[in-house]
């Protein structure tokens, strides 16, 4: 990630000299490198002084043992213990895992609040988003010409809204150029703030102590919740007022850092990036490493700055030359920021319906003074939210999106849009495609899956069964958990890992005879599915290439937009599903549950958005590039699932005695993809590419898969998007 960011610096330097009338590219590419470079320094020393303070600490606390450090790709340097004499179980379970009270947090976190993993992920939060925003910045600049079309081909899409007042006339080109310097600001801006919150939450915590409390406690953070968010309120608050100052005073100074920020868009974005920090860590609980939160934190800031320019560009445009979104100022943003905006928007002013409900769901009936009562009050608060959701869509969120329209109603613009695709009718049947697909699947899963827990229950001697839609308040003795249950999570009361919802059934014990036969004729005549957890996972990476490549190839645009409206879908299934909002609580959770894996051991299920967003990202940032907006389709659909699948049959040679990831996985990944690659060039679909440069980006991409214990849905497609855009592959 360094190494990348590094090139990525060098290549803006030497190869871009944007021609422009109103700026110079120079001169800001001077100040912009400059801010990189100081980060990429920071960086550095911020690894060299845990370095040298876990050998320093180890050696002083570890007389008698032998310490081991290991360094992931992301930059994380982790301290493992060993005695000089293990344990047989330490010898059969292998490597000891790494001690995690030497990892980073945020201010006011402990290591209970993240996603187990062998690594930490700094560099991936604190350098992914400045990598990204390079790249979105290299792609405007080197197309050079600032009157140029900077509508990427065969996108069916009216053309970027522009301003023309006092301040100045700028073309769509030259404020796309202008956004992305901002761009590179705010992902300094926001790492710099996680880096802060690291190193002073470090800083505290040697004032305590030297490691964290067993029970995965910190003992600097106060064990109350309402004195852990005075806390982080108030640190916010400091660190917002010390950004403003810093950014006055580098003005003040005519130095050129943070200089395409206003003092307003830096207090409101870094009160913005720290909340989002608070609130993924607080709801979205061991569901993120630390470097997870700090993209997902960047990418949440870089949407609500987007969302607040456009509101600011309508209301008045008399302040502003231009429209300073990051992406065109097209419809395609407008609706993806009503979307998915508007979609948290909904679910953070109905908090109080889903609260209720998940509160009510999760409550044993003995303990409601009117038990009767409670499917009644579930009903009622689901009802609250159908509707309250009903009216903030249509309203308040469709208000805003009519307004960024000129005053075009949204649904009729949607229809009008849908009938004028590249043949009449194309667009529908586009949808419709998506839509059979979808639902075929989906369905045949839920058939299949009650098929497989009802097989179970009926060959089960004393089991308990998970039985769907019981409350968990059902007062029984638990015998045992079913098979199903394995990597499972909490949700409202319906996971298994907690209060599931239980009965104590056991059922007679047959002859053994008849057993094997009953076990026989109904694996037969039910077709019950034998994947494993992996392979039903990989069937949707699988679903993914099938469903999107023709929608990427004949029509991005509409698929950028059909990508913002799923992500939005997603969004609310997982109000429905965490809440438990009645009726589809239960089912949505014991659907969702049987493709779990250890990534997923936090309150929120997020395999499902970070497959989608790392299907979509490289569509979402516009590059221009067809073969580049497949990157993420054949990533996780193509060379995902073949490095998983060639990895565990055949894999051998392993990168490190801590990864399960092999050498022969890695090679499938990369002969894959650019197989594939060769595949789309062959039919169209895709330009002319360099094979060599393009192998290279894939190989650089399936070391930083095989080395990171990141969630690489998330991040890979990211960083192979910014990689290939940099070295560019035509």
């Amino acid at each position: 990630m360094l190494g990348t960011l590094v090139y990525a610096t060098s290549t803006i330097w030497e190869e871009t000299d944007f021609q422009s009338s109103h700026f110079s590219s120079r001169n800001y590419n001077l100040w912009i490198l400059t801010e990189l470079q100081c980060l990429i320094g920071i960086v550095v020393l911020y690894m060299l002084w845990m370095h040298n303070s876990l050998i320093s600490s180890s050696l002083m606390a570890l007389p008698g043992s032998e310490v081991t450090l290991s360094v992931a790709n992301s930059g994380t340097i982790g301290l493992t213990r060993r005695s000089l004499s293990p344990r047989p179980s330490e010898r059969r379970n292998g490597p000891p895992s790494i001690n995690k009270p030497y990892f980073g947090f945020v201010w006011m976190s402990v290591p209970k609040n993240y996603r187990e993993s062998t690594d930490d992920g700094i560099c991936t939060g604190l350098l992914l988003g400045p990598l990204v925003s390079c790249a979105l910045l290299y792609s405007s600049l080197s197309r050079r010409d600032p009157t140029s079309n900077p509508l990427p081909p065969n996108w069916r899409i009216e053309a970027p809204f522009s301003l023309n007042n006092s301040k100045g006339s700028y073309t769509p080109l030259e404020a796309l150029v202008l956004s992305r310097y901002n761009a590179v600001d705010l992902a300094v801006m926001c790492s710099s703030i996680l880096l802060l919150h690291i190193c002073c939450s470090w800083c505290l915590e040697h004032q305590y102590s030297s490691s964290a409390n067993i029970d995965g406690e910190r003992k600097s953070v106060p064990r109350s919740e309402g004195r852990r968010l005075l806390f982080y309120v108030t640190f916010t608050i400091g660190v917002s007022f010390s950004v403003v100052a810093l950014k006055v005073a580098f003005q003040l100074l005519s130095w050129g850092f943070w200089q395409h920020l206003t003092w307003l868009e830096v207090a409101v974005s870094s009160l913005f990036y720290q909340f989002t920090l608070y609130v993924a860590v607080r709801l979205a609980h061991r569901s993120f490493t630390l470097g997870e939160l700090g993209v997902v934190a960047y990418g949440g800031t870089a949407l609500f700055m987007e969302l607040l320019n456009v509101t600011r560009a309508r209301i008045w445009p008399q302040a502003t030359p231009f429209v300073k979104t990051f992406r065109l100022p097209t419809p395609l943003l407008v609706f993806q920021i009503a979307l998915v905006a508007g979609s948290f928007l909904t679910g953070f002013i109905l908090s109080p319906f889903l609260i209720l409900s998940r509160q009510i769901a999760q409550r044993p009936i003995r303990r409601l003074r009117y038990p009767e009562q409670k499917l009644r009050h579930r009903r009622i608060l689901a009802l609250g939210f159908y509707i309250g959701a009903l009216i903030i869509i249509v309203g308040v969120i469709g208000l805003w999106t009519r307004w960024c329209l000129d005053n075009r109603d949204p649904w009729i613009w949607v229809i009008f849009w849908l009938l004028e695709g590249r043949k009449k009718w194309s667009r529908a049947v586009l949808l419709g495609y998506w839509g059979v697909l979808g639902s075929l699947s989906v369905a045949g899963w839920n058939r299949q899956l009650a098929r497989s827990r009802r097989f179970r229950a009926r060959n089960s001697t004393g089991e308990t069964l998970v039985v769907p839609g019981v409350p968990p308040s059902v007062d029984n003795t638990i015998q045992g958990t079913s098979s199903g249950s394995e990597n499972s999570n909490t949700a409202g009361g319906i996971g298994p890992t907690s209060t599931t919802p239980t009965l104590g059934l056991t059922f007679p014990n047959l002859p053994s005879g008849a057993t094997v036969a009953t076990d026989w004729l109904d694996a037969a005549d039910k077709h019950v599915p034998t994947l494993r957890l992996n392979a039903r996972r990989k069937f949707f990476h699988g679903l993914a290439v099938v469903m999107f490549v023709p929608g990427v190839a004949f029509d991005p645009a509409f698929t950028h937009l059909c990508f913002s409206a799923v992500f939005a879908l997603f969004t609310f299934a997982e109000y429905v599903r965490y809440f438990a909002i009645y009726p589809f609580g239960a089912s949505v959770h014991l659907f969702m549950n049987e493709f779990l894996d250890q990534k997923d051991s936090g309150t929120t299920i997020l395999s499902h958005f970070y497959l989608l967003t790392g299907c979509a990202g490289p569509l979402w940032l516009e590059s221009g590039s067809s073969l580049v907006e497949f990157s993420g389709i054949l990533m996780l659909g193509v060379g995902d699932s073949l490095a998983s699948i060639v990895g565990k049959r055949m894999g051998i040679h392993r990168w490190s005695p801590t990864s399960s990831k092999s050498l022969e996985g890695s090679l499938a990944f990369i002969v894959s993809i650019v197989v594939c690659a060769w595949i789309l060039r062959l039919f169209g679909m895709v330009e002319a590419f360099s094979t060599v440069r393009y192998a290279g980006v894939i190989g650089c991409s399936s070391i930083m898969e095989a080395l990171s214990d990141q969630n690489d849905n998330l991040t890979l497609p990211l960083f192979t998007w910014s990689l290939a855009v940099l070295v560019g592959v035509r």
